[in-house]
């Protein structure tokens, strides 16, 4: 079961979970992850099931991911993307997206997604300079927070006009909203915070599902 960070009573998010639906894969990927000592990276079944309905709604047919994992959240864009649709998914380790690959192949979404082992910015600031800017519809972000600002950046220019950036973790378990918390990664996230509500090149709204989510639409 995965954990409330802003401390939502348990019987409620059992409840949103519930009324979640699910791929088959994405619950065995659930339960193959749980057991896992970083198993909290992983989101939530509510979050990916506003994810899937954030992707559908744009009509996404291209998409980013920062940040991969184990693949539940990659699992469920691709899951929503048209049978043509791309992902491109940047992560930097093998161990865990080799659990990804597996449960990708078996719901049948592999060739969609092509992920890219490599420091993230490497490959987004690569994919700039090839000429991709303006060309993506929908970009999630999950990965190290101390670099948040910079993977915003660039899937900002990747990202088309009217398209979506979703970052997690925005709240940080409350403690940006109660300045409880003073690490590297929580200042990073409230300056980024404070920063995207001023920021004319986007639209904006911080909203309490999972841990945060940002939800960003390019002007």
């Amino acid at each position: 079961m995965p954990r409330s960070p802003l401390g939502l009573d348990v019987s409620v998010e059992q409840y949103l979970n519930a009324h979640s639906p699910q791929h088959p894969v994405l619950e065995k990927l659930e339960k193959v992850t749980a057991p896992l000592e970083l198993a909290m990276m992983q989101i939530s079944p509510s979050q990916a099931t506003y994810l899937a309905w954030l992707v559908r709604l744009v009509g996404a047919r291209r998409a980013i991911e920062v940040g991969v994992f184990t693949g539940y959240s990659s699992l469920t864009t691709a899951l929503a993307l048209p049978k043509d649709g791309y992902l491109l998914a940047c992560d930097i380790s093998k161990e865990w997206t080799d659990i990804a690959r597996t449960h990708w192949q078996e719901a049948g979404v592999e060739a969609k997604i092509d992920l890219v082992l490599a420091p993230a910015l490497e490959t987004l600031r690569k994919r700039i300079v090839q000429g991709e800017s303006n060309s993506y519809d929908f970009a999630f972000i999950d990965a190290d927070k101390l670099n948040y600002s910079d993977y915003f950046e660039a899937c900002l220019r990747l990202i088309r006009r009217g398209g979506v950036i979703v970052l997690d973790n925005m709240l940080w378990g409350g403690s940006l909203a109660k300045k409880t918390s003073q690490t590297a990664s929580s200042v990073a996230l409230r300056n980024l915070n404070e920063r995207l509500v001023q920021d004319a090149r986007v639209d904006c709204s911080l909203i309490p599902v999972g841990d945060g989510l940002m939800l960003l639409t390019k002007r």
